[in-house]
Parts: structure tokens; C-alpha cells; sequence
């Protein structure tokens, strides 16, 4: 009987301590987060990509040291939260990536998310490795090109993703104010959560 139960009990755990790597293997094909890439967040935590899986998540890439269109993209993501009841805000998380990691180091993140007052319980800016920022931008499809003068020209959009890392939707950023439609199908894919 002790033997049987002994056995039980390592079978039990032998099962847990594997779940994380069968969650893994679960993602579906189309995932985003089948990428393999590790990151640093604002608060110096090391974290791989698909470490978001879980829960929606509107993803962006940008850098630091961006003036005009990486400050709209952050007001843009600011605004669709605003637009969210409570308990929308509390089901969405936002994740801005750099495209710029050799300046963008968490201390200049941190710093970021203390100029535009980010709740950093839902919004996470990460620093990449370098080696993956063109992985990532490929797979998101966010296309960049380093100028001479040390910026960047890329593409300004707020893409939504399920808790699997699927594109749910994408929206192009022209102002502070999001596209409605874009917030209609974040309102509208939260609303499948429940």
C-alpha cells in the first residue's frame, strides 16, 4: 500500500514538473510565441518571448529615443485602455518590444514607463537580445530600417494577440486616438473570456 501510494504521489509529480513543457509543445502553428527569443523587462526580469502566453496582449515594437511616432503609438495603447471598462483593463496586458536594444536597457525603459505613467502590471517594455529583434519584427510583421542619424523608420501599429500569440487584429497608429474598430475587437475578443 505504501509502495502504491509512493508511486502515485511520483507520478503526480513527475506529471506537474512536466506541464510547462507540454504547454509549450500545445502552442499552435500560427503562434507568434513559437518564436524563440529572450528579453529584459523595464524592471531588469529576464523572461522568454513566450512567457506572455496566457493572456491577450496588444504588442508593439518601438525605441526609446523616438519622439513622434513611438510616443503615438504609447498614447494610442493608452487611449484604447481608457476606452476598456475595469474589468477589460484587468483581462489585457501591452507589451512594447525595442527595436533599439543597444540603448534601450531596462533603466531607459523604466524610465519610459515612468514619462508616460504606464501601469507596469499590464505594460511591459522589453528589451530583446539584438539577434532576435529581427525575428521578432518578422514575425510580427512590423518592418524597420536604421537611419544614419541613429533613429529608426518602421512601422507604427498596435497588434492584438489571444493568450495563444495568434494576431487577433491589427490596427496602423496615426494619432492618439486608436482606430474604433480596433477597439471594438479588443472590446469584442475580452468579451470571449469570460
Amino acid at each position: 500500500m505504501r509502495r502504491a501510494i509512493h508511486a502515485l504521489v511520483l507520478g503526480a509529480a513527475m506529471l506537474l514538473s512536466a506541464m510547462p513543457a507540454l504547454a509549450q509543445r500545445a502552442l499552435p502553428g500560427d503562434s507568434i510565441y513559437q518564436v524563440q527569443a529572450t528579453m529584459t523587462d523595464q524592471s531588469g526580469r529576464h523572461l522568454a518571448w513566450h512567457a506572455l502566453r496566457g493572456r491577450p496582449t496588444v504588442v508593439s515594437m518601438f525605441y526609446a529615443g523616438c519622439h513622434v511616432m513611438c510616443p503615438l503609438i504609447i498614447g494610442s495603447g493608452k487611449s484604447l485602455q481608457t476606452q476598456l471598462t475595469a474589468g477589460e483593463q484587468a483581462r489585457l496586458d501591452f507589451a512594447m518590444i525595442s527595436i533599439d536594444p543597444a540603448r534601450d536597457t531596462p533603466a531607459v525603459l523604466a524610465d519610459v514607463a515612468r514619462q508616460h505613467r504606464l501601469d507596469t502590471r499590464r505594460w511591459r517594455l522589453l528589451q530583446p537580445q539584438a539577434r532576435d529583434v529581427r525575428t521578432l519584427s518578422a514575425a510580427l510583421g512590423v518592418r524597420y530600417r536604421a537611419q544614419a542619424d541613429g533613429s529608426f523608420s518602421h512601422t507604427s501599429v498596435l497588434i492584438l494577440l489571444d493568450g495563444d500569440g495568434r494576431e487577433v487584429a491589427r490596427s496602423q497608429v496615426e494619432s492618439l486616438q486608436p482606430d474604433p474598430a480596433f477597439v471594438a475587437t479588443v472590446r469584442a475578443h475580452l468579451a470571449t473570456l469570460h
